[in-house]
């Protein structure tokens, strides 16, 4: 598993991934509209031209498998990753994150998962996140409130 800078085939490979219905369920918190490319495209120029963000590519074992990035939220830095439902329980998330905490270099970071999503739960609590709070928010996956934690690493 690697990581590397985003490149110009990356952003339809992850449009694929981010269409997969067992995957939106389980990140709840996704767009409205998945299948609106025109609108997934728009998102992710903003994402990369904002310098705030640091994105990178998830490889294994020479494909794609997703996408890890931080960014600012309400004024803190907050990580978000994807991966690749064909990949899940490979051990790819939290090996990702890992790595790309060392790059970031920021604490505190935060993140957010649904309070049912455990193996993203799993992941972050390997990678030293703790839970340091809850709440709900509506979720564009599920198509209601959903209750999530907030995590936090120093």
């Amino acid at each position: 598993m690697t990581l590397r800078d985003v490149g110009g085939g990356d952003i339809d490979v992850f449009y694929k991934h981010q269409l997969d219905p067992a995957a939106i369920w389980m990140a709840a918190f996704t767009s409205r509209n998945p299948e609106g490319r025109d609108a997934f495209d728009s998102h992710w120029r903003k994402v990369l031209d904002d310098r705030s963000n640091t994105v990178k590519t998830i490889l294994f074992n020479g494909g794609i498998a997703g996408h890890v990035a931080k960014y600012i939220d309400e004024g803190r830095p907050e990580v978000t990753y994807w991966i690749d439902r064909a990949l899940w329980g490979k051990g790819i998330a939290t090996d990702a994150l890992l790595k790309f905490l060392a790059i970031v270099a920021v604490c505190p970071i935060f993140a957010r998962a649904a309070r049912d999503n455990i193996a993203s739960l799993t992941v972050l609590k390997k990678c030293g996140f703790v839970i340091t709070g809850d709440g709900t928010g509506y979720a564009n996956g599920r198509r209601g409130e959903v209750e999530e934690f907030v995590l936090r690493l120093d």
